[in-house]
């Protein structure tokens, strides 16, 4: 925890937000980022979802499991899933999301539209062309050769 919190300071000092993030596995550290959303321009350059990719790239899996991961702060919605889809076995955090509302990193919306049905969420949600998608749905059901996840 204590190199996912001095990632976060480093991360403020170069220029990015406040977050930092390390990914271990039986004591070894696997992998680690910090938040470069505004250094590269990219919305998802979130510590943790950096961490997870680097750890997929050295262990060449994209199974974590046996794996965990040390947080700066209390995942986002969005972290929170890649940290699920990735099957890291525990989560520690230091900050929560409270202390990053509290200067300006508010997530509270995004739980909330979580909660809404699709058409009373904020942003329109429109579904269009899905018996033409379903197409790929039936191929990999029907595929034999698939890899699961």
């Amino acid at each position: 925890m204590r190199r996912a919190i001095a990632l976060s300071e480093v991360s403020v000092k170069n220029g990015g937000g406040p977050f930092g993030a390390v990914i271990a596995r039986n004591g070894e550290i696997i992998a680690e980022a910090s938040n470069k959303v505004t250094i590269d321009c990219d919305p998802t350059a979130h510590a943790e979802v950096s961490a997870i990719r680097l750890a997929s790239k050295r262990l060449d899996t994209f199974d974590l499991s046996g794996c965990e991961i040390y947080t700066s702060c209390e995942p986002c919605p969005m972290c929170l899933g890649a940290i699920y889809w990735a099957h890291l076995d525990r989560i520690y955090y230091a900050n929560n999301r409270s202390d990053a509302a509290a200067i300006g990193f508010d997530d509270d919306f995004i739980y909330k539209e979580l909660e809404l049905k699709l058409e009373d969420r904020s942003t329109p949600i429109i579904n269009m062309m899905r018996e033409e998608a379903m197409r790929a749905f039936s191929m990999w059901q029907e595929k034999d050769d698939k890899t699961e996840y």
